[in-house]
């Protein structure tokens, strides 16, 4: 991962709240490659969607970033987003550098406006494109993003259009701009599973030709399967596993991991019940001294109550926080089931 258009470096976030302080970003590191796909994959509340709002300046109120840096790479430069002003952000750096796809269209739609309107005005924003050059931009890339009658549309407001059209026209909006970093949180969860293939394929196909770098948010490894190359597991404002996606589903170190790949839906399982991760997530209120996942993990150490573990490189491209990784801990097997779907996701895919 050398030629890297954002990376996140020690990251470190807190939120104020009635109840006290929740330390809910410790310290995070991510690489997103130029061209490249990267998956945060976690739990909800584990931390995913905050990282990323921390790049595009949409941080709550109540938030403090207590340190790390946001380093984003453009036209031979090195720019940390951090040091930005919210103002700065907003107009330098979003939607033309980077531009963010939200989980509900309607969350990003203004109803009282025409979709025409809504993807015309980054253009101007940004652009300064005449109207005529905006209109003609803004139906090609409706086009682009598979809405016939592209022309019609463009005068339709967001209530007009069904579920799918409506993340068609997000997905157009955030391109308008013609931004270099694309960040999909959960882009397809409100939709059904035919729409989700082809919001996901569509995503894949504006990538190839406009040679966009994408950040995917979510809980669904299944939608990590297919879009992406580099995955980070996410677990309570950490990340505990990163590498490739071939090392994620083929070779998982962690525990959490374990159990994320175990839950997964399988038609050739033989189990008359889905795997589920026992416990809950720790209350970030009270921040655990040891390992986060020490209490839902059956491999737990002693060491993971008193010590959070580093990071042990597994290979050039894999690395886990895990003390079982550690030279001197006792040896653990991943569990029998999930090696066995393992074996099979690798007889299925052809993988060596």
């Amino acid at each position: 991962m050398t030629d890297n258009i954002l990376s996140v470096r020690g990251l470190d976030i807190t939120f104020r709240t009635n109840a006290g302080d929740i330390h809910a970003i410790r310290g995070v590191d991510i690489d997103l490659p130029r061209g490249k796909t990267v998956a945060i994959v976690g739990e909800s509340g584990s931390g995913k969607s905050v990282t990323m709002k921390a790049v595009t300046g949409l941080l709550d109120d109540n938030s403090r970033v207590n340190g790390g840096q946001i380093i984003y790479r453009v036209d031979g430069k090195e720019i940390d987003l951090l040091t930005l002003s919210q103002r700065e952000l907003r107009r330098r750096i979003n939607g033309k550098h980077i531009s963010m796809v939200f989980q509900d269209p309607m969350t990003s739609l203004d109803p009282t406006m025409t979709i025409g309107a809504q993807i015309m005005e980054g253009m101007f924003l940004h652009q300064n494109l005449s109207k005529k050059t905006a209109l003609q931009k803004a139906t090609e890339l409706l086009q682009l993003v598979g809405i016939n009658e592209a022309e019609k549309r463009l005068k339709n407001y967001p209530h007009q259009l069904s579920g799918g059209m409506r993340q068609r026209v997000v997905i157009a909006m955030a391109l308008a701009t013609e931004p270099q970093v694309l960040i999909c949180d959960e882009p397809t969860t409100a939709l059904d599973v035919t729409i989700q293939a082809r919001i996901l394929d569509l995503i894949q196909i504006v990538q190839e030709k406009m040679g966009l770098s994408v950040v995917y948010i979510t809980h669904d490894l299944g939608v990590v399967a297919k879009v992406a190359d580099f995955v980070s597991i996410m677990y309570a404002g950490k990340i505990v596993e990163r590498g490739t996606v071939e090392d994620i589903f083929y070779d998982p170190r962690h525990p959490y991991t374990w159990g994320l790949l175990s839950a997964m839906p399988d038609l050739n399982t033989t189990e008359a019940r889905l795997y589920s991760i026992p416990g809950s997530p720790p209350n970030l209120l009270h921040e655990p001294p040891g390992d986060a996942f020490a209490a839902r993990n059956e491999f737990a150490l002693a060491i993971d109550e008193k010590a959070a573990p580093p990071f042990f490189q597994i290979s050039a491209t894999h690395a886990a926080a895990t003390w079982l990784l550690h030279p001197d801990a006792p040896k653990v097997e991943m569990p029998s089931a999930l090696r066995a779907r393992i074996e099979r996701l690798k007889e299925e895919s052809g993988h060596e």
